[in-house]
């Protein structure tokens, strides 16, 4: 006969938080531990003979708990993360997933990793000087760089943000484009506004720009600059070429510190140029005062149906 395993939570906002909008945090419980959960009044309660499991389900809720205490919002890939770090017995990176977090001065943002990859982005970014985020589309690397920069320019830790892409197409001609030279770009730059737009008002960050606080610009007019006391992030990298790079990687100046993330498996380059970002990779590596951080599709948080997405295209071509 099933043992049964009650968990009683006293608080009832708790115990909702817990289980999720329409008990969509039980039903991944329920498919991680496989195993039956069930919620009365404010009991938590299971039945299984299996102690592992048992032990794994009540440090899970022990742990959710704890999480909503920090006030980090209890949600699926939350707990998805955290039962792999207790399966996977990495406690010292589970510690560094449950603790690490950003928040937004001057706003009631905060920001989590929502994976351990993650979790080690954002600390390789308050260790390192110069941070490459390199994997596929929906990991959160250019959402986490900017965020992270907020956080220093904000708390008035840097000068500046200078946020900078290469302006390549990707795979088709826009044509002409009409208007002025700020609108004939913003195609281009739209998924850097898209980030800080989620993170600080529309208003802030047209302040931030007439006071030359934030600064958005194609990765082309970043020659000849030299660039002090900045955070700086180079979007889409792997559309750079090895010139491009090294062109970039040189404008650092003194207290500047950067981020580069970028997909090497959506190339936009013609076919025989050489990715500044895959050369920089191979020839930077051995530097230990730079942080290479990859991510993987298990990575995705967008839409559960990308992660299979990315899945799918690198099993059919595994070496790209």
């Amino acid at each position: 006969m099933n043992r049964e395993i009650t968990l009683v939570v006293e608080d009832s906002r708790i115990l909702s938080d817990i289980c999720g909008i329409n008990d969509d945090n039980l039903k991944v419980l329920e498919e991680l531990l496989d195993l039956k959960i069930a919620t009365r009044g404010n009991e938590l309660f299971l039945q299984t003979e299996d102690k592992e499991k048992r032990e794994l389900f009540l440090t899970l809720i022990k742990k959710i708990q704890e999480q909503l205490k920090r006030g980090r919002p209890a949600e699926p890939e939350l707990i998805k993360t955290l039962y792999h770090n207790l399966l996977n017995e990495e406690k010292d990176k589970s510690d560094l997933f449950s603790e690490t977090f950003l928040k937004i001065p001057g706003t009631v943002t905060k920001v989590y990793p929502r994976s351990l990859r993650q979790a080690q982005y954002l600390q390789a970014m308050y260790k390192y000087d110069l941070v490459f985020g390199i994997g596929p589309a929906g990991t959160g690397k250019t959402y986490l760089a900017v965020a992270y920069a907020l956080q220093e320019i904000l708390s008035k830790k840097k000068k500046k943000l200078i946020l900078t892409r290469p302006v390549v197409e990707a795979g088709e001609s826009l044509g002409f484009l009409p208007g002025d030279f700020a609108q004939k770009i913003a195609p281009y730059l739209r998924p850097l506004y898209d980030a800080m737009d989620s993170l600080i008002s529309v208003d802030a960050i047209s302040r931030l720009e007439e006071n030359r606080i934030i600064e958005i610009v194609p990765l082309a007019y970043m020659r000849g600059r030299s660039l002090n006391n900045s955070y700086i992030i180079l979007d889409e990298a792997q559309n750079t070429t090895k010139e491009q790079m090294k062109m970039f990687l040189t404008r650092l100046g003194e207290g500047s510190r950067a981020i580069i993330t970028g997909d090497i498996t959506q190339i936009d380059l013609p076919s025989r140029t050489v990715s500044g970002l895959i050369h920089a990779s191979r020839i930077l590596k051995p530097l230990q005062e730079i942080s290479f951080v990859y991510f993987s599709a298990q990575d995705v948080i967008r839409n559960p149906l990308v992660k299979k997405i990315v899945q799918a295209y690198e099993t059919e071509n595994p070496n790209q």
